[in-house]
């Protein structure tokens, strides 16, 4: 990872970050972030690898040599209800990302990077709020996989981009991509004052969004599962689905498994 490359780029003036520091292993550049005493408003730091990566509800994540881990230290100032779209931001970040080497991808809500014809998860995207801002942390699986990666949850198999047959496959030139995909969508969110709609994210997002018109299980806390059809999302980013009884229920968190695809999607007229 070239980080004078990184640094000429997109660091100020050339570009929009404060920062950027590259570890060669760290537990989690989460964390790191998180620790530091009062970070600067876009402030990046990469890890060449991560030893204790952590994903979605306290879940450990694996982040093998050959990956681009990466987190960034925002302070949006957009109201705390609107946060969580960092999330879904950082989703369609990726998928543009992958575009741009050749590789087809969507999103399984909320933020799962499903890659290639057979929508294997290539990207875990985890965010943490603080008293100074929110840190938004990244796993991209770039380099071929080995073979003892267990599944992610949901049963989905995990892929990587050379596995899907990227065209590209330098990481300080994929951070520049995922960077700059970043504030493309960061920047007019934050100006909207965290608004998905007036700042377009929210049509973004469900766009990209392979959820949507999809049969789906959410496996819920409490070992509750709900079926039904995932219908739409609302303006906070929650999902809506309808059961079998044609009840809707607003889904703020949980993780969805595709049962089958009942074709359509985004919001019902």
């Amino acid at each position: 990872m070239d980080r004078d490359e990184l640094t000429r780029r997109l660091v100020h003036p050339n570009g929009p970050y404060a920062g950027i520091e590259v570890v060669a292993a760290t537990g989690s550049t989460n964390a790191d972030l998180l620790a530091r005493p009062d970070p600067v408003d876009r402030t990046v730091l990469i890890a060449e690898e991560q030893t204790a990566g952590e994903g979605r509800r306290g879940r450990s994540w694996i982040s093998p040599s050959g990956g681009l881990y990466l987190s960034v230290h925002y302070r949006p100032g957009v109201p705390a209800h609107r946060l969580p779209w960092l999330t879904l931001l950082a989703g369609v970040a990726l998928v543009n990302v992958a575009a741009s080497v050749g590789v087809s991808a969507g999103l399984k809500w909320p933020n799962d990077l499903l890659l290639g014809p057979d929508q294997r998860k290539g990207a875990g995207v985890l965010a943490s709020t603080h008293e100074h801002g929110i840190v938004l942390g990244i796993g991209l699986n770039v380099r071929p996989l080995p073979g003892d990666v267990p599944l992610a949850p949901g049963g989905l198999q995990p892929t990587s981009l050379a596995d899907e047959g990227a065209d590209e496959a330098d990481r300080t030139e994929l951070a520049v991509r995922l960077l700059t995909e970043l504030d493309r969508w960061e920047a007019p969110w934050r100006d909207a004052n965290g608004d998905p709609l007036v700042s377009g994210l929210h049509e973004e997002y469900a766009r990209h969004c392979v959820t949507l018109g999809q049969e789906v299980r959410v496996e819920l806390a409490g070992d509750v599962d709900l079926l039904g059809t995932a219908r739409y999302l609302e303006a906070d980013g929650t999902l809506v689905v309808r059961d079998g009884a044609g009840h809707d229920h607003v889904v703020p968190a949980g993780d969805v498994v595709h049962l089958r695809a009942t074709g359509g999607g985004g919001r019902p007229r």
